[in-house]
C-alpha cells in the first residue's frame, strides 16, 4: 500500500462476545501484552509497532462451526500458530481455556477453538 510508511500500525480485528476475556487469552497464548483496552475493545500487540489483534464487541455474536455444516455459522478466517512440540502446545493452549477440535484433517496440526469459539491451528512443521 503506497501510503504506508515505516512504523504505521497493522493488524487483523475479531468480533468477539467478551473482547477482554479473548484479549488476555491471546496475550497469554502468545507471550503478547495488551497494549489498550476499553469498553467494547480490546488489543493485543505483539510489540509497539504490531502486528495487532483487535478484539470488538459482537452483539448477537454466532461461535462458528467447524468443520463447516450448510446453514450454519462458517469459520471466516483463522490463525495458523507454528509451534515446535505439538502436544505441548495443546496443553498450553488448552490450560489457558482452549479447546480441541474433534474434527482434525491434518497430523501435524491441531484445530483449536479460542473461548469465543474461533477456530484456531497449532502446526507442527518437521523441516
Amino acid at each position: 500500500m503506497r501510503s504506508r510508511t515505516s512504523g504505521m500500525w497493522w493488524g487483523t480485528t475479531i468480533e468477539a462476545p467478551d473482547p477482554s476475556g479473548l484479549a488476555r487469552f491471546y496475550a497469554e497464548l502468545l507471550g503478547w501484552h495488551i497494549g489498550h483496552e476499553e469498553p467494547g475493545t480490546a488489543i493485543v500487540a505483539a510489540s509497539p509497532q504490531g502486528p495487532f489483534f483487535v478484539f470488538q464487541q459482537a452483539d448477537g455474536y454466532r461461535t462458528p462451526v467447524w468443520p463447516p455444516v450448510d446453514r450454519e455459522q462458517r469459520p471466516m478466517m483463522h490463525f495458523d500458530f507454528q509451534v515446535g512440540d505439538l502436544d505441548s502446545a495443546v496443553a498450553d493452549a488448552v490450560a489457558l481455556g482452549a479447546t480441541v477440535a474433534e474434527f482434525q484433517p491434518q497430523q501435524n496440526v491441531r484445530v483449536m477453538f479460542d473461548p469465543a469459539g474461533h477456530p484456531f491451528c497449532l502446526c507442527f512443521d518437521q523441516a
